[in-house]
């Protein structure tokens, strides 16, 4: 090997590994800095060139994301999610009825509106909820990750991973959710009852919540204006226009507001994850260029990569080992090279997002639950996760195993 060949693989093994597990130990570096750092110093030892940086970024990718965030931002601005809770309350009065109301309404917002986000907004509310009615907070904060991982599956707007399995594939929204939803339908229905059977003395019970209603703030023509734009959006999907050209200019038209200060807009946006998402776009495309060739091509493909279990257990590995979004990004080469690539992208997508259920760092979203826990003195260890998340994360991807071939 060269020393450029050596460089890359290095910057490609560190990146990866703070990646995987948050940090680099003795400095303050977070994943988008190391991302970040990792990109300029392939260009700094040459390489790549700023020309292939610039061809190694998918532009599709960031615009999308981007799109959502606003779009999630002024929904978080306007209350939208502190109505929902509030609805979900009201109307169901025993700890089972509102689990099944977590897992569903977690599921189902993160289908549209990115997995990581929910997480981010469900998890405060439902903890606050839970906490002073006196109740186990255990399941329900199990149900708000594992939920959102297993909705996230159904569009291309459920996950980051996802979104960049859309960009890389031109697969339709509506063959990609066709595929993939009833799997994502199927799995909400399996967290609900593995949780309801593992918790046993919270769910199986006459009980009646006490009546707690919270005092909910929103400005309600916000909620109006970013529901209907984000309707709209989701037909637009469906009907075949491009994702991330219809979620920028949703995005962007929700911050022309005279009520609004764009602002507080910028402020719930996740720039760092966009930061982070360019650099591992640079980071694998040094790695492509120096060590995937054809020879490393064919050899994987000997693997038979073609079969949907074989593929299945070597994404959901991986996904496990370096995390789901630079799985998808590794995985790219070996995919393109197949006879059916499509195909293969819808099982990578399936398998890459269900396997983030298997342990409390296999994805993101899991992560987030567990800080947002931590903050009110709740600890998510491994263990509990583990204990749902690994028999979970094995039903669901043979579920969906199974519904592909």
């Amino acid at each position: 090997m060269d020393l450029q060949t050596i460089i890359a693989i290095l910057v490609f093994v560190v990146t990866y590994t703070v990646i995987a597990i948050g940090k680099l130990p003795g400095y303050r570096i977070d994943r988008a800095g190391i991302a970040l750092l990792g990109a300029s110093l392939l260009v700094a030892f040459n390489v790549l060139s700023p020309e292939d940086v610039y061809k190694a970024i998918n532009f599709d990718t960031i615009t999308l994301l981007l799109g959502m965030m606003i779009v999630v931002a002024n929904m978080r601005v306007s209350g939208f999610f502190r109505v929902v809770n509030a609805a979900i309350l009201k109307r169901f009065r025993r700890p089972i009825t509102l689990l099944f109301a977590v897992v569903v309404a977690s599921g189902v917002l993160s289908a549209f509106l990115v997995n990581d986000t929910i997480c981010l907004v469900m998890t405060p509310l439902v903890l606050d909820l839970v906490l002073k009615m006196r109740r186990n907070p255990m399941p329900y904060l199990l149900a708000i990750a594992m939920a959102s991982n297993i909705g996230s599956v159904a569009t291309i707007t459920g996950n980051p991973q996802n979104m960049i399995i859309g960009s890389l594939s031109g697969i339709s929204y509506s063959a990609f959710a066709w595929q993939l939803a009833p799997i994502g339908l199927i799995g909400l229905l399996v967290v609900f009852v593995l949780l309801a059977l593992l918790y046993r003395d919270e769910f199986l019970t006459l009980e009646t919540l006490p009546q707690y209603l919270p005092n909910v703030r929103s400005h309600k023509p916000l909620i109006i204006k970013t529901s209907l734009v984000t309707l709209a959006m989701v037909v637009l999907f469906f009907t075949g226009q491009p994702v991330a050209k219809v979620a920028i200019i949703g995005g962007s038209f929700l911050l022309l507001t005279r009520r609004v200060n764009p602002s507080r807009i910028y402020k719930e946006i996740d720039w760092p994850l966009l930061v982070m998402f360019i650099g591992l776009f640079v980071v694998v495309a040094g790695l492509e260029k120096t060590v995937i060739g054809p020879d490393v091509i064919n050899r994987v493909m000997a693997l038979n990569l073609a079969s949907i279990p074989v593929l299945s257990t070597v994404t959901a590995v991986l996904g496990n080992l370096i995390s789901n979004v630079p799985a998808v990004l590794v995985m790219r080469p070996f995919i393109e090279a197949l006879s059916e690539p499509d195909k293969a992208w819808l099982v990578v997508a399936m398998a890459s997002t269900l396997a983030g259920n298997f342990t409390l760092v296999g994805s993101v979203a899991n992560l987030i639950v567990a800080q947002k826990a931590q903050s009110y003195g709740v600890t998510l260890s491994f263990w509990t996760y583990f204990k749902v998340g690994a028999p979970l994360t094995i039903l669901t991807i043979l579920i969906g195993i199974f519904w592909l071939m």
